[in-house]
């Protein structure tokens, strides 16, 4: 399977402080990759270099073969990567159906924007909701709004930064289920999550920073019967789960 994105010794200094650390890292064609560790571990500086919002200090980055170290984040969504950020960016004031055809109105003829926008509706389960306000939503139904605007043109590589952060666990598994949908139909993706239940469901792959570097990657399970990885991270989270599981049943 080709590499869709590629760093290479992707280096970032904020002063004296190494906040990625010669992180090489590829994302396959056709995946879902989860990208987890500690807080302070570098996973929001690697999101942003890739996204172009930070200059490298070092290192290059590549996507579908080519070299983007240099372009700004605008010519890197023309070349076909979108974004979610973690807090919603959608139109509060104005309706579901509004905000999605915002997300298409430059690039779809007059005629064809109803019907893309009802696709959209069905597949993030918000047809009801159309007529409403965005910003009276719940909180899973933004972010799964924003989704749907990012992903209205159909990008080649979407980024998620904890696209279920503050959600519930229905709406987590929900959401990943909808990450799988995209995913299915062609869609690569990278998420930096810190849900460990929605990386099980969602990730093909998994990669933990610790210290601006890469700590360890492989599959899901590769991950959490690492113990070097639970001694960082993943003890804290499966105790935490344990307590929300106990929590629900009791």
């Amino acid at each position: 399977m080709a590499a869709l994105l590629q760093t290479e010794h992707l280096v970032k200094h904020f002063g004296g402080l190494s906040a990625t650390d010669d992180v090489s890292f590829s994302l396959d064609e056709g995946e879902v990759h989860c990208l987890i560790g500690p807080n302070g571990a570098g996973k929001s500086t690697l999101f942003r270099l890739i996204l172009g919002l930070y200059p490298p200090s070092g290192g290059r980055i590549l996507y579908a073969g080519r070299d983007i170290t240099a372009l700004r984040p605008f010519e890197r969504i023309r070349l076909g990567i979108s974004v979610k950020f973690q807090v919603p960016g959608i139109f509060a004031a104005l309706s579901v159906r509004q905000n999605l055809r915002i997300a298409l109105q430059h690039h779809l003829a007059a005629h064809d924007l109803g019907g893309e926008v009802d696709r959209l509706l069905d597949f993030l389960a918000l047809r009801e909701a159309q007529a409403l306000a965005a910003g009276e939503l719940s909180h899973g139904q933004k972010q799964w709004l924003e989704i749907g605007m990012a992903v209205a043109l159909k990008p080649r590589l979407l980024l998620l930064d904890e696209p279920t952060a503050g959600m519930s666990p229905e709406e987590t598994h929900a959401t990943g289920a909808l990450i799988g949908r995209l995913n299915a139909d062609g869609m690569t993706v990278l998420a930096v999550e810190h849900d460990m239940a929605f990386v099980r469901q969602v990730a093909h792959r998994v990669t933990v920073l610790h210290l601006g570097r890469i700590f360890a990657q492989g599959s899901i399970d590769d991950i959490t019967s690492d113990e070097a990885v639970a001694a960082i991270y993943l003890g804290d989270v499966a105790q935490g789960e344990a307590e929300h599981g106990e929590a629900a049943h009791g």
